[in-house]
């Protein structure tokens, strides 16, 4: 799970992961926000009415969702546990409010990175350089990231993304490590395979 203030690369530092690493599934997430010009539905979020949206929420198609700087975000229950169920890593972006719901459902399973920008001035330019929010939106971004980022100590992980490909490699290498962790091969067809060769030579 990643999470970060808004302009910290959030984005950019998926993708680069999942161009590393195909063989994990990204969970594209429902938004009722505006489409911007250069995103595709589908694609970058699926853009959904407000109405149909609740009616999601309802339905309980969502494992977690939550509002943000006015819009609403989920993730799709039902894709979380396909991928799950078929033996697939998964990231998720989502906002602090996100992480806490999927920690709770999710116990261990989940591993939480908070991805953090050098600087707050760093931040400030990176959203006005985009383009697509007027002056108001950004100032309340920018008032929403002080209030995420005071909950960095939350998460297991914290990067900062000062450099994207070094950012990538620190991200690659937490995957490479959670991926390793005991309690996961305890889980495993491998674990399964070495029990059964070890009772057949006598070992204990």
């Amino acid at each position: 799970m990643l999470s970060a203030p808004s302009g910290a690369g959030k984005t950019s530092l998926t993708k680069r992961l999942l161009s590393i690493c195909p063989e994990m599934r990204y969970s594209i997430s429902y938004s009722t926000r505006p489409r911007r010009d250069h995103e595709i539905n589908g694609v970058d979020y699926h853009f959904v009415s407000k109405e149909s949206f609740m009616e999601r929420v309802a339905a309980g198609q969502f494992v977690e969702w939550a509002e943000v700087h006015g819009n609403l975000y989920g993730t799709a229950r039902l894709f979380l546990e396909q991928a799950v169920a078929g033996g697939h890593d998964c990231i998720l972006d989502i906002d602090v409010q996100g992480a806490a719901q999927i920690r709770t459902e999710m116990k261990k399973d989940g591993v939480f990175v908070f991805v953090l920008p050098p600087s707050w001035a760093v931040l400030n330019e990176r959203l006005r350089r985009r383009g697509s929010d007027s002056p108001a939106e950004i100032e309340r971004r920018l008032d929403g990231a002080r209030r995420e980022v005071e909950r960095y100590g939350e998460y297991d992980y914290v990067i900062i993304n000062d450099d994207l490909d070094h950012a990538t490699r620190i991200l690659h290498a937490i995957i490479t490590a959670e991926r390793a962790r005991a309690w996961r091969f305890e889980r495993s067809p491998a674990r399964e395979m070495f029990g059964a060769e070890a009772a057949a030579a006598g070992m204990p």
